[in-house]
């Protein structure tokens, strides 16, 4: 006789922490990857993401958390689309509220940043992979990294957080 049936701290729910644990850590791994040096889409730094951005030549979505973006603001003109809404929960639906963030066109020139470019390298991969044709990474991100100073700290400018 099982002394821990399934769904009352049994196999279920082993397994649930577990899947949990497994999930955070794959997130977790996928963070520590350095963007890029120069990839297909390739990488932009900050100052020049801004200015193709000012020219409408190019879409800055910001997939930080919504608390990141309640911090600092996001990069004018950002769109907001998480990555992970919480801390190690990733959004299903990141690549799906993307296409619809940009009308539903995948030929429309993305730059992507985060904190310090980890998920923005991620999510260039996860949308190249599903057929958008021209991804960046702002490598640096908002903090600054190896990469550059960061969006905040090259003084660009920021707006309030419209879906925090």
């Amino acid at each position: 006789m099982n002394p821990n049936p399934p769904g009352v701290g049994g196999r279920s729910a082993v397994f649930r922490r577990v899947a949990r644990r497994c999930l955070l850590a794959l997130a977790l791994g996928w963070l520590a990857v350095p963007p890029p040096v120069l990839a297909e889409g390739g990488v932009l730094d900050a100052a020049k993401a801004f200015a193709l951005a000012r020219a409408g030549e190019l879409t800055i979505v910001d997939v930080r958390t919504r608390q990141e973006w309640a911090q600092t603001g996001v990069p004018q003109a950002a769109l907001e689309v998480s990555l992970f809404p919480q801390w190690g929960v990733p959004n299903a639906d990141f690549v799906d509220d993307v296409l619809a963030a940009v009308g539903r066109d995948k030929s429309t020139p993305i730059a992507l940043i985060c904190a310090q470019g980890n998920r923005s390298s991620f999510a260039q991969g996860l949308l190249e992979k599903q057929g958008f044709a021209t991804v960046y990474s702002i490598s640096e991100g908002m903090a600054g990294s190896s990469f550059g100073p960061g969006w905040l700290a090259r003084g660009l400018p920021l707006e309030p957080c419209t879906n925090c």
